[in-house]
């Protein structure tokens, strides 16, 4: 006997695949990407280069980044506005991660079309005019320049928290629906694994941010590698050798 599937079912089943692949994916790489900071601007900019020579790029982007990125917030929209949250008549850990992932939703739709704009296009007037995509050569002064702005900063930082623990949770919520993860320990377990995800999500997030405005970002700059400046200005001249 065929299976049938309602057109809710399967619009849902597809929002929560989109949040994981490509869309999960792409926030990996994008956070890998801009953690190439902490090394300065020749490595940041040299990681840019190589993402905007892939073939067929822009096919990429639309195809496997704008329209899934599309239908999953829009869709994520239109769940929240029917969602009821009874986090305060049930004060349990997953009534507030239920609430916190519609919140995280409705405020990551407003907050990417700001970034898309913003960086990608550079379209926000009053900030920042010139587009990455495009110009990989002034990609790191680009969000340099924007991210010594302290309120685009506060911003950007609030917007790596949304997008870290709404894919940790997303994860969490897609392993249980799809019934990779079954059995009560087994779900409090990978509650604990996904928690310590958008954890490190987060902190990966909020130190390649930093890096654009402190070398190294958060951590002690002797981590990280030295400027080919510096390996010059320490090199004893070839004149003064005996």
């Amino acid at each position: 006997m065929a299976i049938k599937f309602s057109r809710t079912f399967l619009l849902r089943k597809l929002h929560q695949i989109t949040g994981i692949v490509p869309l999960g994916v792409f926030f990996f790489v994008h956070m890998f990407t801009n953690s190439k900071a902490m090394n300065g601007e020749t490595a940041f900019e040299k990681a840019v280069q190589e993402i905007h020579d892939i073939p067929g790029l822009l096919i990429i982007e639309i195809v496997g980044i704008f329209i899934p990125l599309l239908y999953h917030s829009i869709y994520g929209v239109i769940i929240s506005s029917e969602a009821r949250s009874n986090a305060l008549g049930y004060k349990y850990a997953r009534n507030w991660f239920y609430f916190f992932q519609r919140a995280t939703g409705i405020f990551l739709f407003a907050f990417l079309l700001f970034h898309i704009l913003n960086l990608r296009f550079g379209l926000i007037p009053g900030l920042n005019m010139t587009p990455v995509a495009g110009n990989a050569d002034l990609a790191y002064d680009i969000v340099s320049r924007e991210f010594a702005i302290p309120w685009v900063m506060v911003l950007y930082i609030a917007g790596i928290a949304a997008t870290a623990w709404h894919l940790a949770y997303g994860f969490w919520l897609f392993a249980v629906d799809w019934g990779i993860v079954i059995g009560e320990n087994a779900q409090k377990y990978a509650m604990y694994a996904c928690i310590a995800l958008g954890v490190g999500l987060f902190g990966m997030g909020a130190n390649a941010a930093a890096s654009f405005v402190r070398p190294c970002g958060l951590f002690p700059q002797a981590m990280c590698e030295h400027k080919p400046e510096t390996l010059r200005i320490t090199k004893p001249p070839e004149s003064r050798r005996f």
